[in-house]
């Protein structure tokens, strides 16, 4: 993993950055629900499906991979990995885990499967230890569906890194969707961005 900083005199997108990021400080999110009747013929579960789905876009695209540096300037990492919540019934909290990509999804979901087992029953906020810099966070709320999702984060405008939340998939008139929120920062991404991510991740969905 490598993180690159941008330079700014050479940057598209400088001028956009500079008025979402300082100017008018601008997050928003955007809700969607996906169709994934091909994951459940796929036998796959569901979770570690989606991460990995969303992880394959997100490293597509140098927009989902911009993050301020220590030095305060916009970069970018070469690939990111997920952070992930699993829910302790026990105590009604959650932990967070994390795993290594791997562009192949069955080395991805032993991986998972492993950290998992390993970490999955720690009763800490980090359940599993170390996560490195380049991961971005991903929730499930899978007890209800929803139409709409927003967080709201007393830094956020600092915060540049796309966060991902799914609901409770619904099935109607055949068609099997699964609710899932995006929250990014107009700093680094449009609605151009984000549309094209959703349609990209619903192609890989479509190939499952």
């Amino acid at each position: 993993m490598t993180f690159q900083t941008i330079r700014k005199a050479d940057w598209p997108r400088a001028e956009y950055f500079a008025h979402y990021f300082s100017a008018v400080p601008c997050t928003y999110s955007m809700t969607a629900k996906l169709d994934i009747r091909a994951w459940r013929k796929s036998g796959r579960k569901l979770y570690p499906a989606m991460l990995h789905a969303i992880t394959t876009v997100v490293n597509r695209h140098e927009e989902f991979r911009t993050a301020i540096g220590a030095d305060g300037q916009p970069g970018i990492y070469s690939d990111m990995l997920p952070c992930y919540t699993v829910f302790h019934k026990d105590t009604e909290t959650f932990s967070n885990l994390w795993t290594p990509y791997f562009a192949d999804y069955d080395a991805f979901a032993a991986a998972y499967e492993e950290d998992l087992r390993r970490y999955g029953q720690v009763h800490r906020m980090l359940g599993k230890p170390n996560p490195p810099e380049n991961t971005f966070p991903v929730s499930m709320i899978p007890w209800t569906s929803f139409d709409g999702f927003q967080l709201n984060l007393q830094k956020g405008y600092d915060y540049l890194l796309p966060i991902f939340t799914m609901g409770k998939h619904t099935e109607q008139d055949g068609v099997l969707r699964l609710p899932i929120s995006v929250q990014v920062h107009h700093a680094v991404c449009d609605g151009f961005h984000l549309c094209r991510f959703l349609g990209e991740l619903q192609e890989l969905l479509d190939r499952l």
